[in-house]
């Protein structure tokens, strides 16, 4: 209670000391041509108050206290200019740029695309909405360094840079997505991209911030379900869309007003389809046999997603709060059941495989969503704003067999994230506390993964100052994680055949860890829109419980899974989670970028040298109901093999670019690429399930009120594979769209068709774990309407 009066104190102290100046600063927005630029937006940094330039450029913006504004317009490099109240009739020039500029909401410090040090990649307006497909992997999987670990179209998580699962994290508006894609890739991602205004991709570690679960990357979902600017006008939007290639149908809607500084928020969006069609391919059933299949069995979907919000933006005080709700069903292909067919009749054989086939299982999936924001504009000497975001998931996965719930998994995760902006002399940063608890639970036959409750508390800082065209950005983050669970201890063996569960241990597992990140960074803007950026940055992170603990039968994925606290002795598992080391990531980065004039490119090298990486294994064992673990060899067709998790030295290393030329003002080519390496050290091999390399070229034309945009994209042959994977070979796939825009009074229109596998091209993805039961969509037709008012 002490500390709590303390703290108190000190934020009544500096909420009592801001400056009480008050003034209008009034100018104009030219470009390099001295022509007046409509609709720029001026925007007082660190508070949410801003207007729009008028017909001549125009502009006039109350302050409180010495300032900076924040001048961006779209097509425009940014323009950031210190004010104070004198200051008057500015004069803001702003340079024409080749790609489009837009604020990086998970950079924390306001910062562009163009002036992040880090890679990023941003996804926003029409090209969002253009690209956007049922999940954030199939959504995100042609940008440069992203691909996508697709357990069929239903369920596909990003992989960044080759790095997925508990190494990518995925946030909503600045808060973890909090489902249980990091359990398994059978998992659906809850982020729905129908209803973001942008997604942003923080390629290389962004633990700073994020935390451990960010030592590959971070992929933001932004959306406007807690309005941040005042809306003065009823504002919506709809969509409709039908895809032939799986007979689907998706409606979404978006509905926002506000009066007097109170505003509102409405999104829901539905979707329905059947199981998609592919390109002709040939597949091995249980018993050996070759079957052709011209579709993926089991790939529904029909999801339903509602989302409210509202909030208050004042000049200082901006306070929010939202609720949103996913209700989904969908299949998971693969998903196949063990039976033990020994001392069956025929008829009961039959019997059995005809129930499998009638009721495949599914999934259902559901997630309560609240999120709360508090958000305070100082503006006095130091504390520019405290800015604060809360949230609680309550989400719940259930495997739906014969109609009945076989296995659920849930996590309840409570999290918040208290941010502190400031400037002390030439440094501008932000100091944070961090807090989530993840209470993780799962019931059922397939509960390969103990229940379990994670914990983490973490304190940040970052930096940031300018020298003339040079701007360095250093951050630290400590954070303590700790992992509590109860552990059910009886031993597989091979001689086993029926587990006593009187003669079962429970053990209480307990652990902490200390994780430690440090980066150091820079930007050297040597001449307008051209820049290079340099980052290094250490990271440390600890094993989730599946990693550490997992001790089942995971069906999905057709093994049998072992955690790093387990050791393998003369086929019998034994739990001892001793000397479990941290996972340690290096990484360095060099960015060449170019954003003026008709030419532009981004070209980025990276190198993440990962100290104890953990990864599955194979253990040449096998895994029977009946005997437990046993060798491979001679064991029974239904025994599946078991793999363990482990920790090598590992390092990963590669290229991504993206190259644009505007030929005319009509038409625009532009050509993008990925190459990744990863491998163990020592020449131990390669890791598993890391994502081809590929090609890409785009063509944009415009034709007046007419967009026409043809994409090919080639995936090389992924030949640099472990022992226990086989090779992939390589396919080309080509895309086509055309966007109409049509005039109807005060709304505004489009019409389009979207044209996806165009030569009906058969393709396996690498970084799947049922590659070949579940190929790539045929052709497909999209068709569309969309409108906003």
């Amino acid at each position: 209670m002490t500390k709590l009066t303390l703290i108190s104190s000190a934020i009544f102290s500096v909420l009592c000391s801001q400056s009480a100046l008050a003034a209008t600063v009034t100018g104009k927005v030219m470009d390099d041509k001295n022509q007046p630029i409509k609709n720029a937006s001026i925007h007082v940094h660190g508070k949410n108050q801003s207007v729009k330039s008028n017909d001549l450029g125009e502009f006039a913006i109350e302050i409180d206290a010495n300032s900076q504004l924040h001048i961006s317009k779209d097509n425009y490099v940014d323009s950031r200019i210190a004010v104070s109240e004198s200051s008057n009739n500015l004069s803001v020039s702003l340079k024409p740029t080749s790609v489009e500029t837009v604020v990086v909401y998970a950079s924390a410090l306001h910062k562009n695309s163009l002036e992040m040090i880090s890679p990023v990649s941003v996804l926003s307006g029409d090209e969002l909405r253009n690209k956007s497909k049922p999940t954030l992997g199939e959504t995100l999987k042609g940008l440069p360094g992203v691909n996508a670990s697709y357990f069929g179209p239903v369920s596909s998580s990003p992989i960044i840079r080759g790095l997925d699962g508990p190494r990518v994290k995925i946030t909503q508006n600045g808060l973890d997505a909090s489902d249980a894609s990091r359990i398994g890739p059978d998992h659906a991602t809850s982020s729905d991209s129908l209803a973001a205004e942008q997604i942003e991709v923080l390629r290389g570690p962004s633990t700073l911030l994020y935390g451990s679960g960010a030592i590959g990357g971070v992929v933001n979902v932004v959306d406007n379900r807690i309005p941040t600017d005042n809306i003065d006008e009823l504002t919506g939007a709809a969509e409709y869309s039908h895809d032939t290639v799986s007979n689907s149908n998706t409606v979404a809607a978006k509905l926002e007003t506000g009066n007097e500084g109170f505003n509102f928020h409405f999104d829901g969006t539905k979707r329905s389809g059947d199981d998609y069609q592919t390109p002709t391919f040939t597949i091995a059933d249980d018993d050996g046999d070759v079957e052709t299949e011209n579709s993926v069995e089991n790939t529904f979907i029909d999801s339903e997603t509602l989302n409210f919000g509202t909030s208050y933006v004042g000049d200082h005080l901006t306070i929010g709060f939202s609720y949103g709700s996913i209700d989904t069903d969908y299949g998971i292909p693969g998903h196949e059941h063990h039976h033990d067919h020994e001392g069956e009749t025929e008829e009961e054989h039959a019997e059995h495989e005809d129930e499998a086939a009638e009721e495949p299982v599914y999934a259902h999936l559901e997630q309560d969503r609240w999120q709360g924001l508090v958000s305070y504009a100082l503006h006095n000497n130091w504390i520019e704003t405290i800015n604060l975001r809360v949230g609680y998931t309550d989400y719940s996965h259930s495997e739906i067999e014969d109609g009945e719930i076989g296995t659920t998994f849930k996590n309840k995760t409570t999290e918040a994230r208290l941010n502190v902006e400031h400037k002390f002399a030439d440094w501008h940063g932000m100091m944070g506390y961090h807090y989530s608890d993840s209470d993780y639970d799962a019931i059922g036959e397939e509960a390969f993964t103990p229940a379990s409750v994670t914990t983490t508390n973490a304190l940040y800082l970052l930096e940031e100052r300018e020298f003339g065209d040079v701007t360095i950005e250093l951050g630290a983050r400590v954070e303590d994680y700790k992992i509590e669970s109860q552990i059910t201890a009886h031993e597989h063996s091979h001689d086993e055949v029926e587990i006593d569960h009187s003669d079962e241990e429970t053990i209480g597992y307990n652990e902490s860890f200390t994780n430690l990140s440090a980066s150091a960074g820079a930007i050297w803007q040597y001449k307008p829109g051209h820049s290079i950026a340099t980052s290094i940055s250490h990271s440390e992170r600890p094993p989730l419980s599946a990693e550490l603990l997992s001790n089942g039968l995971h069906i999905a994925t057709g093994t049998y899974e072992l955690g790093l606290g387990y050791n393998i002795e003369d086929n019998e598992a034994h739990f001892e989670p001793e000397n479990i080391k941290q996972e340690t990531s290096t990484n360095l980065d060099l960015s060449f970028r170019r954003f003026s004039g008709d030419f532009g490119y981004t070209v980025n090298f990276f190198y993440n040298d990962i100290k104890n990486f953990y990864f599955q294994e194979n253990t040449g064992l096998v895994y029977d109901e009946e005997d437990g673990l046993e060798s491979a060899i001679g064991a029974h067709d239904d025994a599946v093999a078991v793999y363990q998790f482990t920790s090598k030295d590992a390092e990963l290393y590669g290229i991504e670019f993206d190259a644009h030329y505007q030929v005319t003002p009509s038409a625009m080519v532009k050509v993008f690429g990925d190459s990744t390496r990863a491998k163990l050290k020592d020449d131990e091999g390669n890791l598993p399930r890391i994502p081809a390399n590929k090609l890409g070229s785009e063509l944009q034309y415009d034709l007046g009120d007419l967009q026409l945009t043809l994409t090919g994209t080639h995936y090389f042959d992924q030949n640099d594979v472990t022992a226990f994977e086989t090779q992939t070979d390589g396919y080309t796939l080509f895309d086509a769209q055309a966007n109409y825009q049509l005039g109807l009074g005060s709304v505004d229109a489009q019409l389009y068709i979207n044209v996806d596998n165009i030569t009906d091209e058969l393709g396996f993805v690498h970084s799947s774990f049922i590659k070949d039961k579940a190929p790539l969509p045929g052709r497909n037709f999209r068709f569309g309407v969309r409108g906003y008012f």
